[in-house]
């Protein structure tokens, strides 16, 4: 209740809770996006949900476009750090209970879940990339022009997701740690033209390893 259904393809409007790994979880099938016409509080009302459901810990995925042309797709990138390009935050506006004015970002995506994410990588045998990752409006892909800037401003991908949710996250005292899967090169670095469903593929080529690698980050937690 209280919650618009996704509309974008591969996106499910569901909450599913249970264990994993003995350890207790709500997982979110799909979210909500800014260029679908929601505003930012709307975007991150889930996150804001699971806060107040107790959560500690928040494992953010999405798909990505590659930037740093050493990772072909579809692969795996530990998101390291984010950039806001969307133009907005779900913290602007008034002031609310559990969320700080002006949050700390310096450390937005935990160490330490880092750290334990890329042991179960190297255990598994899983090539695990590392990088910031940009998040902008969307929906339309990006254009050579803006792919040049973003690798200027140091992004190694980028997508049209995840840095609002990851702000509030932080707001609330949540950990966070964050797995982009590449599913394809960005514009200007791809050969050819970029299709949402080249992401699809991308996403189901991976999900082996990205199950392998979440289900290693739970048994550290």
């Amino acid at each position: 209740p209280g919650l618009p259904e996704p509309g974008v393809p591969g996106h499910r409007g569901e909450f599913l809770t249970g264990t994993l790994e003995e350890v207790p979880v709500v997982l979110q099938r799909g979210r909500l996006h800014l260029y679908e016409g929601y505003a930012p509080d709307v975007v991150v009302r889930p996150v804001r949900l699971m806060a107040r459901a107790g959560i500690d810990t928040l494992i953010v995925t999405n798909a990505a476009g590659g930037i740093r042309t050493s990772m072909q797709p579809p692969t795996l990138m530990l998101i390291t750090d984010h950039l806001n390009l969307t133009g907005r935050s779900p913290l602007a506006g008034p002031e609310l209970p559990g969320e700080p004015r002006f949050p700390d970002m310096s450390e937005a995506y935990d160490p330490r879940l880092r750290t334990g994410a890329r042991h179960v990588a190297a255990g598994a045998g899983i090539t695990l990339h590392e990088g910031v990752y940009a998040g902008l409006l969307g929906p339309s892909f990006e254009t050579p022009a803006e792919i040049r800037m973003l690798e200027r401003l140091g992004a190694d991908a980028v997508g049209m997701s995840t840095v609002l949710e990851v702000i509030v996250a932080r707001a609330r005292g949540i950990r966070v740690l964050g797995i982009s899967t590449i599913s394809n090169l960005a514009a200007g670095v791809a050969a050819g033209p970029l299709s949402h469903g080249e992401v699809l593929a991308a996403g189901e080529a991976v999900t082996r390893d990205l199950e392998t690698l979440m289900r290693g980050v739970l048994r550290g937690l």
